[in-house]
C-alpha cells in the first residue's frame, strides 16, 4: 500500500510539474526545476507504434460460407461513428471525464487520486490515453519479457506511459485515441473491444447499445474479472449503478434517466463465437488449412510466428472448398462408415480439381476432437499427410497400377503389350532405384484368369491382374515406375521419397500399391491424368486478406506438365474401361468417368480413386489402429456385415455417390479418346485355330442366369468359359429364395478367358434385384480376391 502511494504522489508531481514546465516562464526555483523535468523526461524515447490489436481470423469456403473463427482474442474493430453515443458518454463518465481536455495527463486526476490513495480510498490515476498506451504495450509483448515489462508496477513503468501518452496526443487525435482504447480494451469474460462486447453479453451491435448496457460494459473495464457478469451479477449491477451516477455528474443524462436505467434487469444473452475448427462444420479442412499456414514458410520466418499471425492478424481466409461437393462427400462417408461404428474403421476422401490442385472436399467419417480414445472422435486427418496434421499413410492397393500404366505409356509401350498371366508368375532381375537386384517374387490373382490366359494393358486394366501388371513393371524397370510416381507428386504419407525410402527400395511389389500414402496424394495424381498430365500442387486457400496490414494475398495454381498429355490421356482411356465390364463396373455416375478399385494384402485397406475431367477423388477405408491387425474381413460397419470389404464394395460407393453430388449442375465433358500412337484398343488376340474355343470369347459375354437355381447357374457360367464365386451373403430379390438374384459383372459383359463372376443368391426378401435391405443398390464386389492383392 505504502508503495501504490508513493508512486502515485510521485507521478502526480511529475505531472505537476510537466504541466508547470509547459505553462510558466523559465523563472525562480519553480520554474528552474519544471524545466529541468520537462527537460529530461521529453529526451526520454517516445515513438509508440501502434498497430491494431489482434482480432479473429475468419475461414470462408470458395462461396463466402463461414468455416471457422479462430483466434487468441475474441475481438471485432469497430469505427467510433458505430459506437452509441451513450456508451461513448459512459467509458468517459468511468473512466476519464476530462478526456477531450487534457493532453494525455490529467495532472488534477492523477493528484487527486494520490490523496484520495493517501487517504485510504484507492483510486486509479490513469487517462484513457495512458490506458491505451499500457494496453498497446501489453498486446505487441512477443515474449514473457516484454509482457512483464508492460505489466510491471512500478513508478518506471507510469513514466514510461505519461511519456508516449503525452506524444500519442501529438499525433493522433482525440477521437482516434478514444476509438483506439475501444477496440483494444478487455470487457472481461473473453470479450475484447466493445463490438465484440456488445455481441457477447447483448448480443446487439455497439451502434444499438442502450443505457442500462452501455453502463454495464463500460463499468467491467476496471476490473474485468471482478465484474465478470456471468459469475458475478450483484456485483456487475452494482458497478452499473455507479456509471450511472458519474454519467449524471458529467451531464451525460439526467438523474431521471440514470433512476430508470437502474431499474431494468442486466438481460444478458451470452453468446461466444465458436474457436478454432472443433466446431467447424468442416473440421478436417479448417485442420488442414490451419495446418496450410503454420507450415508454410511464405506466411512468417518461424512456425510461432505463423501462428500468431492467423489468430491475431484479423485474416479473412478465402478458400477453394466448394460447399456443393464437401456436403456430398460428408453424406458418403457418413453412410458407409459412421462416425461411431463398432469396428472403428475410418473412411476418408479428398476431393481436387485437375488443372488447379484446387482442394474441392477433405471428409472423414470422424468428429474432430482431441479426445482419441472416445469412440468416433480423432484430431488426425486421414486424408492428408503427417506434416498436414495427416498419419503416416495406408497402402493403396491396386490404385497405383495407374502409375505402371503412366511409366509404360511414357516409354512407348503400346496398349498391345501383352503377357501370359496365370494365377501366379515368378518376378525376377527387378533393378532398385539403389542399383541393388530385388529378390524375387511370386505376386499372385488368387483365382482371377486361368494359366493360359492372355492379357495386354486394356484387359490386363478391366480385370486388374496383379501377374500382369508384375510383369509390365518388371519390363519398365521398377524404378523408372517409382520415380514416376513422385513424378505425379506422389510420395510416402510421412514425407520421404520413395527412391529415397530404404523400406521402399527393398520392396518388389510397388506397382501393387504397397506403399502407405494419403487420400490427397493419390487425387491429385489422378487428378493429373484428368488434366492431360498437368501437375498442380494441392490448394486448398486461395487469398489471405490481411486486414492488421491492409494487404492482400493472392495465391495462385502452381502448375507444371508432368507428363506428356498423350500418356495421361492413354492412362484415361485405360482406366475409363474398368467402368466398361471391370471392377467398377456397377460404380458409374452417369457420365464419362475413368477410375481404379484398390484393396491391400488380406484387405487391410480398401481404396477407389477416379475422375471426371472436373473432379478426381480418392477413398480410403481401413482401420486407423493398423489395418494389418484389424483388416476389413468378418467386419460390421454400421448396420452392414462383409464377409470381405474389396474396394468396389465401400470406397467404391463413397466416390460414386460422393461424385453425383458433387457433379449435379456441372456440365458434362468428354473423357480424351484413346491416343492413336499406342495402338490397337481392342483385346488380346484370339486363340489361334489349334488352340481350344473359349465360350468367354463369344458375343453373348457372361451368360444372364438371374432367377436361375444356384446349380444350373453355375454349371452355366462355368460353361461359358468363367471361374465362379458364389457370395455367402444373400440379399434381398424379387427372385425366388435360392436363386440368382444378381450377377457381377453383369449379364453380357465380355471377360477374359477364366475371369470370376461373382453370383449373389435372392433371400426372398422381395426387394428388386440388386439392391439392399434399405433399398439402396448393393456393388458386388470382385470376390474372388481374398488377397487383396490382384486388386481390385
Amino acid at each position: 500500500m505504502l508503495q501504490r502511494i508513493s508512486q502515485l504522489v510521485v507521478v502526480g508531481v511529475i505531472a505537476g510539474l510537466l504541466v508547470a514546465a509547459l505553462a510558466l516562464p523559465a523563472v525562480g526555483g519553480l520554474g528552474i526545476t519544471a524545466r529541468n523535468v520537462a527537460s529530461g523526461f521529453l529526451d526520454m524515447p517516445s515513438n509508440l507504434e501502434t498497430p491494431p490489436p489482434p482480432q479473429r481470423s475468419t475461414i470462408y469456403d470458395s462461396e463466402g460460407g463461414v468455416i471457422a473463427e479462430i483466434f487468441d482474442q475474441n475481438r471485432e474493430l469497430v469505427e467510433l461513428d458505430d459506437v452509441s453515443p451513450l456508451m461513448v458518454d459512459a467509458i468517459l463518465a468511468i473512466e476519464d471525464a476530462r478526456f477531450y481536455e487534457h493532453g494525455g495527463l490529467d495532472v488534477s486526476g492523477t493528484l487527486r487520486a494520490a490523496v484520495r490513495t493517501m487517504g485510504g480510498n484507492t483510486e486509479g490515476a490513469s487517462s484513457i490515453t495512458q490506458q491505451y498506451v499500457k494496453n498497446v504495450q501489453i498486446e505487441a509483448a512477443t515474449s514473457q519479457e516484454e509482457l512483464d515489462h508492460a505489466r510491471e508496477e512500478s513508478i518506471a513503468r507510469k513514466i514510461r506511459e505519461l511519456r508516449y501518452a503525452v506524444a500519442l496526443e501529438q499525433r493522433m487525435s482525440k477521437d482516434e485515441i478514444l476509438e483506439g482504447y475501444l477496440n483494444i480494451a478487455y470487457f472481461s469474460d473473453g470479450a475484447y473491444g466493445v463490438e465484440s462486447a456488445a455481441q457477447h453479453f447483448f448480443q446487439v451491435p455497439a451502434s444499438d447499445l442502450e443505457l442500462h448496457q452501455a453502463a454495464t460494459i463500460a463499468g467491467l473495464v476496471r476490473y474485468p474479472y471482478l465484474y465478470n457478469p456471468r459469475f458475478f451479477p450483484d456485483q456487475t449491477i452494482e458497478r452499473r449503478n455507479v456509471v450511472l451516477d458519474r454519467m449524471v455528474v458529467t451531464g451525460a443524462v439526467t438523474e431521471a434517466e440514470a433512476e430508470e436505467a437502474k431499474t431494468e434487469d442486466m438481460d444478458l444473452d451470452l453468446d461466444t463465437p465458436p474457436n478454432g475448427c472443433v466446431p467447424s462444420d468442416q473440421p478436417f479442412f479448417c485442420d488442414y488449412v490451419v495446418q496450410e499456414i503454420e507450415q508454410d514458410e511464405r506466411f512468417g520466418p518461424n512456425e510461432t510466428e505463423r501462428a500468431r499471425w492467423l489468430r491475431t492478424a484479423g485474416l479473412e481466409i478465402h478458400t477453394t472448398l466448394d460447399p456443393q461437393t464437401q456436403e456430398a462427400g460428408q453424406a458418403a462417408v457418413d453412410k458407409w462408415v459412421p462416425r461411431e461404428n463398432e469396428s472403428r474403421k475410418v473412411a476418408a476422401e479428398v476431393v481436387v480439381e485437375p488443372g488447379t490442385g484446387h482442394i474441392l472436399g477433405m471428409v472423414q467419417s470422424r468428429n474432430y476432437g482431441p479426445d482419441e480414445s472416445k469412440l468416433g472422435e480423432t484430431s488426425i486427418n486421414f486424408a492428408t499427410d503427417a506434416d498436414r496434421g495427416g498419419s503416416n499413410g495406408f497402402q493403396a492397393g491396386s490404385t497405383f497400377k495407374a502409375i505402371t500404366l503412366a511409366a509404360a505409356l511414357d516409354e512407348g509401350l503400346p496398349f498391345s503389350t501383352s503377357f501370359n498371366s496365370p494365377t501366379s508368375v515368378s518376378v525376377s532381375g527387378q533393378r532398385s532405384c539403389n542399383g541393388g537386384t530385388l529378390a524375387t517374387w511370386t505376386p499372385s490373382n488368387s483365382g482371377d484368369t486361368r494359366s493360359n490366359t492372355t492379357h495386354n494393358m486394356v484387359s490386363g486394366t478391366k480385370a486388374s491382374s496383379n501377374t500382369y501388371f508384375a510383369q509390365l513393371q518388371r519390363q519398365v524397370g521398377i524404378c523408372d515406375v517409382m520415380e514416376m510416381a513422385e513424378t505425379l507428386g506422389l510420395q510416402r504419407a510421412d514425407g520421404t521419397k520413395f527412391t529415397e525410402n530404404e523400406n521402399s527400395l527393398a520392396n518388389s511389389s510397388f506397382t501393387l500399391g504397397s506403399e502407405e500414402v494419403s487420400p490427397l496424394r493419390v487425387s491429385n495424381a489422378y487428378a493429373t491424368f484428368a488434366s492431360g498430365g498437368m501437375y498442380c500442387e494441392p490448394q486448398a486457400i486461395s487469398q489471405i486478406e490481411d486486414r492488421q496490414s491492409g494487404t492482400t494475398i493472392d495465391i495462385e495454381p502452381e502448375c507444371s506438365r508432368a507428363i506428356d498429355e498423350d500418356v495421361a490421356d492413354g492412362v484415361a482411356y485405360l482406366l475409363s474401361q474398368t467402368f466398361n465390364g471391370g471392377t467398377a463396373s456397377s460404380l458409374g455416375i452417369g457420365r464419362p468417368t475413368a477410375g481404379k478399385t484398390g484393396t491391400t494384402d488380406g484387405s487391410a485397406a480398401a481404396w477407389f480413386a477416379g475422375f471426371t475431367p472436373q473432379m478426381s477423388s480418392a477413398v480410403f477405408v481401413g482401420d486407423p489402429r493398423g489395418p494389418q491387425q484389424h483388416p476389413l474381413r468378418n467386419v460390421t460397419i454400421g448396420d452392414r456385415h462383409f464377409g470381405v470389404v474389396y474396394g468396389a464394395t465401400i470406397p467404391g460407393p463413397i466416390w460414386q455417390e460422393t461424385m453425383r453430388g458433387a457433379h449435379e449442375g456441372v456440365d458434362v465433358e468428354q473423357l480424351p479418346s484413346a491416343p492413336g500412337r499406342f495402338g490397337s484398343t481392342s483385346g488380346p488376340r484370339a486363340p489361334e485355330p489349334d488352340d481350344e474355343a473359349s465360350p468367354a470369347s463369344d458375343d453373348g459375354g457372361v451368360p444372364n442366369v438371374v432367377g436361375q437355381p444356384e446349380n444350373d447357374a453355375v454349371a452355366a457360367l462355368q460353361a461359358a468359359g468363367y471361374s465362379v464365386n458364389v457370395s455367402q451373403t444373400r440379399v434381398r430379390s424379387g427372385e425366388p429364395e435360392g436363386s440368382v438374384a444378381a450377377v457381377n459383372p453383369d449379364p453380357g459383359t465380355r471377360l477374359p478367358e477364366g475371369a470370376t463372376v461373382n453370383v449373389f443368391l435372392s433371400n426372398g426378401g422381395g426387394t428388386a434385384s440388386g439392391t439392399g435391405p434399405d433399398g439402396d443398390w448393393l456393388p458386388v464386389q470382385p470376390a474372388h480376391l481374398p488377397h487383396g492383392r490382384d486388386g481390385d
